[in-house]
């Protein structure tokens, strides 16, 4: 596939030879170059040697423009042969006309997939091992041209991606991509620096402490999570390295008061539908695995964690020698957007001196709203705070936020210092190096792409934004309790809505085949992609409303899926 982007015009191929209607060709050439060129008694010989090279570069079937051609002249057209190939295919490292013109060309491409989205299956359709079959067992010896490349990207690349931008996609939760964010990851890519310290980009890391303020009062998050005070915010890449890095401070903030001996003892608590990077955090932490307690929930309070459950566990622990140290709650739970009740947590977690943890990495963007704001109550108790950005929030992936109430003890417990990073600025404590805020040393300058989120889009239209796709999902799950066929299973809170089709009186699983039959049609029309979870031991049908192109047409067309998808299933 090859689109003409180019800013200049071009003559067509009429003449493949130069030595063919030559004097017609030089007419027309000249009538092509002369504003470009101030033509004096010999300019005659200029427009006949330039003839002869435009000729032959057009018997190649290349195109060029008239100002390299006046270059060529410039400097002498006896160097053009050897050196054309070279300058019109070869892409240097970094040349600014090169990338302007290779810009382009992909901002281009990437327009027409979007304006194109809706005509490609949401979910891949390819086999495993699809593209090995497609790809050679070699990388090329010698460059090719951006236009082969994106050919293959389209033939070949695309059928195997699933869509996540797709108005058709309903599946896990939503990765927003929106113009502002494409910029921004743009500018960041063009800078492209490594941001660790503060001396490596002074404006890298001053412009994320002022963005994560801007989100914390947005938020209403207390006093002592900005930076002013003795926290602060810092970005992540996920929600799994954020909760990382807080149950890492967590646990050598612990250890430094029993004694690093103690670390067979520590114990860890969360709902069981906490995410699974709480387990893997566990994991790499040191604590065992049988220490990681995943709290039981049900029906009864809508798979939220309970309290007095919760004070339960914990007491059996202290009972058995072990040693409580990390509590992580969770707003908006990954299966039913369950919302754990965090006033009541904080305080168990106060009295038994605990880390508390507030994982909102999907459900905190919507609690930029007023009307939302309640589900974060009780967060002044928090010890740490994280919500993702490239979720709900039209921030290109990845930009996870993460807030401490005590910066220090994030710093304690990954700092390094090699000499080879020592400079006067960092030694004299005057600034803050997010190197030691995190895992890897290296950075990317993410707050670029939320700054211009937030400037390009501002508080009001973001809220409306979350309200808007809250409102569809409430259309939804109306469509759905409307039909005696299905159940919904927790009521919507947010954007999710967990039903399920009812299976018959005499059904063996509880309808668990049945639903699990209905997801893989419904999404084997490609038009549609949904997931599934387990509630309860219950199969669970997810349908989350997100991605930045659906709208209410997109809602009504899903649900006649379900619909149709459902009595095909029951007529057989």
């Amino acid at each position: 596939m090859t689109v003409d982007f180019g800013a200049y015009p071009q003559v067509p191929n009429l003449f493949p030879s130069p030595l063919l209607n030559f004097p017609f060709s030089l007419c027309c050439l000249v009538l092509w170059v002369a504003p470009c060129l101030n033509l004096e008694s010999s300019g005659i010989q200029s427009v006949c040697l330039l003839s002869y090279w435009y000729s032959r570069i057009l018997s190649s079937g290349r195109a060029i423009s008239p100002s390299l051609l006046l270059v060529k002249m410039e400097n002498g057209f006896e160097s053009m042969e050897s050196k054309q190939d070279g300058e019109i295919n070869c892409l240097k490292p970094m040349d600014a006309e090169q990338l302007r013109e290779n810009a382009h060309k992909m901002v281009d491409f990437i327009a027409d997939y979007y304006k194109n989205l809706e005509t490609f299956p949401v979910l891949s359709q390819v086999e495993p091992g699809y593209l090995g079959k497609l790809l050679p067992d070699y990388a090329p010896n010698h460059p090719e041209s951006l236009e082969n490349v994106l050919a293959d990207v389209q033939s070949k690349i695309i059928p195997g991606v699933t869509h996540w931008q797709s108005p058709g996609y309903f599946a896990y939760f939503p990765s927003n991509s929106s113009i502002a964010g494409f910029l921004g990851e743009m500018l960041s890519a063009g800078f492209n620096i490594i941001g660790f310290s503060w001396v490596t980009s002074p404006a890298a890391t001053e412009l994320e402490v002022i963005v994560l303020d801007w989100l914390a009062k947005m938020l209403q998050l207390p006093e002592h999570l900005l930076s002013p005070g003795q926290g602060g915010g810092v970005i992540q890449g996920t929600a799994s390295e954020a909760i990382l890095v807080a149950l890492h401070a967590a646990r050598d903030k612990v250890l430094k008061k029993v004694g690093k001996t103690s670390l067979p003892q520590l114990v860890a608590h969360a709902s069981d539908q906490a995410h699974a990077s709480m387990q893997k955090a566990c994991q790499i932490a040191g604590v065992h695995p049988e220490n990681c307690r995943l709290v039981k929930t049900d029906s009864s309070t809508n798979h939220a964690l309970s309290p007095d459950v919760l004070r339960e566990e914990i007491s059996k622990d202290i009972a058995a020698g072990l040693i409580p140290f990390f509590l992580s709650s969770t707003v908006g739970t990954t299966s039913s957007t369950a919302v754990d009740p965090l006033s009541s947590l904080g305080k168990i977690a106060k009295d038994n001196e605990l880390w508390f943890h507030i994982d909102a990495a999907y459900a905190g963007s919507a609690c930029i709203c007023p009307e939302y704001r309640q589900y974060l109550d009780g967060v002044e108790e928090a010890d740490s705070f994280n919500m993702n950005t490239h979720k709900w929030f039209l921030t290109n992936f990845d930009c996870s936020l993460l807030w401490v109430k005590d910066r220090s003890a994030l710093i304690q417990s990954l700092s390094t210092k090699p000499e080879y990073l020592k400079n006067k600025a960092s030694e004299v404590n005057m600034v803050l190096d997010f190197k030691d805020w995190q895992i890897p040393l290296g950075r990317r300058f993410r707050s670029l792409k939320l700054w211009m989120v937030l400037r390009l889009y501002g508080l009001e239209n973001l809220q409306c934004y979350i309200r808007n796709h809250i409102k569809l999902a409430k259309h939804f799950e109306d469509l759905v309790a409307a039909d005696s066929r299905f159940e919904i299973v927790v009521p919507c809170v947010f954007a999710l809505v967990c039903f399920r089709l009812l299976p018959a009186h005499d059904d063996q699983d509880c309808g668990n085949k049945l639903n699990q039959d209905l997801l893989d049609s419904v999404n084997s029309t490609g038009k549609i992609f949904i997931s599934h979870t387990v509630l309860s031991g219950k199969h669970i049908l997810r349908f989350v409303v997100g991605a930045p192109l659906t709208e209410e047409n997109h809602i009504i067309s899903a649900w006649k899926i379900f619909q149709d998808q459902t009595t095909l299933l029951k007529s057989n």
